[in-house]
């Protein structure tokens, strides 16, 4: 069983910047891949970015070359670093990840979300 724990949202200005961390922890055996979702008011949950275990980067075209995406393969940590902020990217932002657990079994896990909101 992994746990997923993130940190980093809060409040703040439109082209403002913010960076996100989520961490794993709990009966892990290797990490997959780890990646960020956001989920806005109203709307369905969108995929935003992911990292793989070979450390190929994926982004939401959206958020592509405003977001970066980074890992710690010795904390099992993954990090989202938001520049450039507008208000559409108001959400709570939720940490994935896909990993094989110590009975070699490969899971799913999510993270409680951390809100983030762009506003004046």
């Amino acid at each position: 069983q992994v746990q997923l724990v993130e940190s980093g949202g809060g409040l703040v200005q439109p082209g403002g910047s913010l960076r996100l961390s989520c961490a794993a922890s709990g009966r892990i055996f290797s990490i997959n891949a780890m990646g960020w979702y956001r989920q806005a008011p109203g709307k369905q949950r969108e995929w935003v970015a992911t990292v793989t275990n070979d450390g190929t980067t994926t982004y939401l075209g959206s958020v592509k070359g405003r977001f970066t995406i980074s890992r710690d393969n010795a904390k099992n940590t993954v990090h989202l670093q938001m520049n450039s902020l507008k208000p559409e990217d108001t959400a709570v932002y939720y940490c994935n990840t896909y990993y094989t657990d110590s009975d070699f079994s490969s899971k799913s896990s999510w993270g409680q979300g951390t809100q983030v909101t762009v506003s004046s």
